[in-house]
């Protein structure tokens, strides 16, 4: 044994934790932040009010609970996932019944000093569930049908309640989040191949269904299908965003206008400026440079996570780990995709930049539960 090991072994269990936390990761995390609380500073005009100083105090409870959930032992944690799935469930069908209407839908649970958006926990309570119905499954099983049409009615019994609330965007992310957590965990590939042929076919009966009495989608979101294949059809309205956040991005250029000196969010003319299309921002403001720095902060998040997983010999805590890394891709990859006009507007927020308590509370308690599956893990 090296004196390092014995050091490390002589210290107190707690304190102990808190050295195998994985530090490069919750820095990644501080410095993703930071591009948020810079935007946010500008988009008020160089004010830390009213979005700066909330957003830096829930990064700040974030990153306590994160470490919180990471001192848990992950065995907790994974017999809390059927627990936890079950909360987040009968916190969307609240919602669906009492919930708090904004921009119209219905989405929220009003709690007084912040908006809960359960639709972001069921994310993450999704993943353990699965996580862990994957861990207790015996590998042999995993393909044969019966047991895989039960992870598909889990994925699929959330995804309807958000799609009701409606939530275009969430339910895709839980869709595909829920079926990379069944091809890690070993599913042949030849139910996915059946799945995206369905999925021709439903994207096929979508757009025949349009202005039928069986419509299976809402005007507004047609809308937003018909300014991604044309935003010039309608640039003053529908496509009015779309078209806005393209400027923004091409004004940019390599290096930006400067800090605080980007016309479109500056005049308004970029709408959400601090929420959804506060990439657009970014690439305003700081150019192609920063628009860069900040997806190599992303990636290099993701390449830890993965790392994490694969050195993790625990099956529950490399799947949720695993997991945990999807859903954040799918954040910040659907959102610039989205502002960058190469898919449709779904109001997908990116991840600890756009302003919201709920999203980033919850991804930070996501990161918490890669932090146990990291502490925890055989060594």
């Amino acid at each position: 044994m090296s004196y390092l090991e014995y050091s490390v072994k002589t210290v107190p269990a707690g304190l102990r934790k808190l050295l195998y936390l994985n530090w490069p990761l919750a820095l990644l995390l501080t410095a993703v932040a930071g591009f948020g609380f810079l935007m946010l500073y500008s988009v008020a005009g160089g004010s830390f009010t009213p979005w700066a100083a909330p957003q830096m105090k829930r990064f700040a409870l974030g990153m306590v609970v994160m470490v919180m959930v990471g001192m848990v032992p992950i065995w907790f944690w994974r017999n809390m996932a059927g627990v936890a799935y079950l909360g987040s469930l009968l916190l969307l069908i609240f919602v669906d019944l009492f919930g708090a209407v904004g921009m119209g839908a219905q989405r929220w649970i009003d709690l007084g000093f912040m908006r809960l958006q359960p639709s972001e926990l069921s994310k993450i309570t999704l993943v353990m569930l699965l996580a862990a119905y994957y861990d207790w499954l015996p590998l042999k099983r995993v393909s044969r049908p019966v047991w895989v049409m039960i992870p598909v009615f889990l994925i699929l019994l959330p995804t309807a309640l958000v799609l009701k609330q409606p939530d275009l965007g969430t339910s895709l992310l839980l869709v595909f989040a829920g079926a990379a957590m069944m091809f890690f965990a070993g599913v042949h590939w030849g139910y996915f191949a059946a799945v995206i042929a369905m999925g021709v076919g439903l994207i096929t009966a979508v757009f025949q269904s349009r202005g039928t009495g069986w419509q299976m989608l809402k005007d507004y979101q047609y809308r937003r299908i018909d300014t991604f294949l044309d935003p010039s059809s309608d640039p003053l309205g529908a496509g009015y965003h779309i078209t806005q956040s393209k400027i923004a991005l091409g004004s940019g250029g390599w290096a930006g206008r400067g800090f605080m000196q980007g016309t479109q969010s500056r005049l308004n003319f970029l709408p959400e400026k601090h929420t959804d299309f506060i990439f657009t921002t970014l690439a305003e403001e700081f150019g192609f440079l920063g628009a860069f720095s900040l997806l190599t902060l992303y990636l290099l998040i993701i390449v830890f996570c993965i790392s994490s997983a694969m050195s993790n010999k625990d099956r529950f805590s490399s799947l949720l780990t695993l997991g945990i890394a999807v859903t954040f891709f799918l954040f910040f990859a659907v959102n610039m995709s989205m502002v960058m006009g190469l898919a449709p507007v779904v109001g997908v927020p990116l991840p600890l930049v756009s302003y919201g308590g709920s999203a980033m509370l919850v991804l930070l308690a996501a990161f918490g539960l890669v932090q146990s599956a990291h502490i925890h893990k055989p060594r």
